[in-house]
């Protein structure tokens, strides 16, 4: 890692875990007369490409919301174009990423995702679980709400430690910074829990116009402002 990228100072330190609601892919095709569709594979072409330059801007883990627990109420057409292309990225792409030492990591509910699609993203998660270079945990049938319900059914416990550990993913880092694509500005039932002192930042280009500049932009922005996690 680059040391001038890896260096962080106590006022302005760099975001190490980005996390990205990737709003704007429907939009995007809309405005080009393409299938919806077309614009979620605009979509993920871009996760890619952004994740490989997050790698190279010293983040140590990217989450991108993919499908929402909200997002099986879209049209059927929709929603079983978003399976096989998910399917298909990750039968296709997986062994790339593994080559780049990138590790692989889905969260939210397994039950209601076809089960060949279930058994794909474990064969992924498996096959990267050593990769040390950055983390990509992929919300994929995602909703904040369910995560804190189902940690509740888990836990017995009595320390935030304890809840932390009936999440879907434990070991991920609290984000430093949570990015939203296309001019809104809400979170969307995105990780409630983990975003208690996340920095937000809101951008209006829609998902597949967000570019390495766009990324760099959003973290200078970050390092600009200064956290103080409820001290003076």
């Amino acid at each position: 890692m680059n040391d001038a990228v890896a260096r962080v100072d106590d006022d302005h330190p760099t975001a190490r875990y980005v996390a990205i609601i990737t709003d704007g892919n429907g939009r995007w095709a809309r405005r080009r007369e393409l299938p919806v569709n077309e614009g979620h594979r605009a979509g993920a072409d871009n996760v890619k490409a952004r994740l490989r330059d997050a790698a190279e801007l010293g983040i140590r883990e990217l989450t991108v919301y993919s499908f929402s627990t909200e997002n099986w109420s879209r049209p059927v057409e929709e929603v079983g174009g978003l399976m096989r292309m998910f399917s298909e990225r990750i039968a296709s792409e997986t062994p790339e990423l593994h080559e780049e030492g990138v590790r692989m990591r889905f969260i939210g509910r397994r039950h209601g995702i076809p089960p060949e699609l279930v058994e794909q993203m474990r064969w992924a998660e498996e096959l990267t679980d050593s990769n040390e270079r950055i983390t990509l945990f992929v919300a994929f049938n995602y909703g904040a709400r369910a995560e804190i319900v189902d940690a509740a059914r888990a836990f017995e416990g009595e320390s935030e430690a304890e809840f932390r550990a009936c999440l879907y993913a434990p070991e991920m880092h609290d984000p430093d910074l949570i990015i939203r694509t296309s001019g809104e500005r809400r979170l969307s039932n995105y990780l409630l829990w983990q975003s208690a002192y996340s920095e937000l930042i809101f951008r209006e280009e829609l998902w597949p116009e967000f570019s390495r500049r766009a990324l760099e932009e959003s973290l200078a922005e970050f390092r600009a402002r200064q956290r103080r996690f409820g001290r003076r």
